[in-house]
C-alpha cells in the first residue's frame, strides 16, 4: 500500500514539474509582453516586471509598416480555408486507399508515405515557380493551394475508415443509397471525431506557418507570423511589441486547443494510432 501511494506521488510530482516546464515558454512570453525593454534586456531577472508597461499593446496596433490587425485577417482567412480544403482531400484520399486495396492502391500509400520523408523545405522551390507561373503570388490562393494536400491527414483518415464497419455501407447501399451519398451520409458523419483532431491539427499548423508565407505573401496577403518578424532587424529588435504580438498570436489558438481538445483525444484514438 505504502508502495503504490509514494508511486502515485512520484507520478504526480513529475506531471507538476513536466506541466511547469510546458507553461514556462507561456510565462516569458506574458512577462515580457507587459515590460518594458529595459527589463526585458536587463541582467538581472526579475519574476516580475519592475512596471507593466500597458502601452505595448497601443503600440502594436498603432504600427500602421506592420499592420498587425490586417496581418490575423489573412492568418484567419488562410488557415480556415487551407483546414476546409485539407480535411476535404485527405478525407476523400484517405477514403479511397482505405476501401480500395489492390495492388495500386497500396503502391499510392506507399508513394503518399514517401512523401512523409521528404523535408518540406526542398519542396518550397519548386512549388513557388509553379506557384509564380499560375499567377498566384500575393493572392490566398498561393497561400492555401499548395498546402492543401497532407500526407498524414490523409494517413490519419485511412487508418479510421479501416476501423469504421462496411456493414453500415452496405446496409445504405441495399436501402438505395449510391456509394457517393452512402460516403457523404453515413461515413462522415459518423466520424466527426477524426474530423475535429484533424481539422484541429491543420487549423494549428495553417495559422503558425511562416516559411511559404513569407515566400509568397506579400503586402496584401502578409500573414501574422510574417508581420512578427518585422520587429526583428539588422539594427536590433524590438522586444515589447513582438512578445505583445506573440501575445495576441497564441490567445486564438489557446481558445482553440481549449474548445477541441476533446475532439482531438477522441479522434486520434479512434484513428488507428494506439
Amino acid at each position: 500500500m505504502t508502495t503504490r501511494r509514494s508511486t502515485t506521488v512520484l507520478r504526480y510530482v513529475a506531471l507538476v514539474v513536466l506541466a511547469a516546464l510546458f507553461c514556462l515558454p507561456f510565462y516569458v512570453i506574458v512577462r515580457n509582453a507587459f515590460s518594458t525593454n529595459a527589463n526585458i534586456t536587463s541582467a538581472q531577472w526579475n519574476w516580475l516586471p519592475d512596471q507593466l508597461d500597458l502601452t505595448n499593446l497601443d503600440s502594436l496596433l498603432a504600427n500602421d509598416s506592420i499592420g498587425i490587425l490586417r496581418a490575423m485577417f489573412n492568418s484567419a482567412v488562410m488557415a480556415v480555408l487551407q483546414t476546409g480544403g485539407t480535411v476535404v482531400v485527405s478525407l476523400l484520399a484517405g477514403y479511397a486507399l482505405a476501401r480500395h486495396t489492390h495492388r495500386l492502391s497500396r503502391f499510392l500509400l506507399g508513394l503518399t508515405l514517401f512523401t512523409l520523408m521528404v523535408p518540406a523545405a526542398t519542396t518550397f522551390v519548386p512549388m513557388f515557380i509553379i506557384t509564380a507561373q499560375f499567377g498566384w503570388i500575393d493572392t490566398f490562393r498561393g497561400l492555401v493551394v499548395p498546402g492543401m494536400f497532407s500526407a498524414f491527414a490523409t494517413y490519419l483518415f485511412r487508418q479510421s475508415f479501416l476501423d469504421f464497419p462496411t456493414e453500415l455501407e452496405d446496409a445504405s447501399l441495399i436501402d438505395g443509397c449510391n456509394p457517393w451519398s452512402s460516403f457523404w451520409r453515413i461515413v462522415v458523419p459518423n466520424s466527426r471525431g477524426i474530423i475535429a483532431a484533424v481539422g484541429t491539427i491543420v487549423l494549428i499548423g495553417s495559422w503558425n506557418a511562416f516559411l511559404w508565407p513569407s515566400l509568397v505573401g506579400r503586402d496584401a496577403t502578409r500573414t501574422l507570423q510574417v508581420a512578427l518578424s518585422q520587429f526583428m532587424t539588422s539594427q536590433g529588435v524590438r522586444y515589447p511589441e513582438l512578445f505583445m504580438g506573440s501575445l495576441v498570436a497564441i490567445v486564438p489558438m489557446v481558445f482553440v486547443f481549449l474548445f477541441l481538445q476533446r475532439y482531438l483525444v477522441r479522434g486520434l484514438t479512434t484513428s488507428g494510432l494506439r
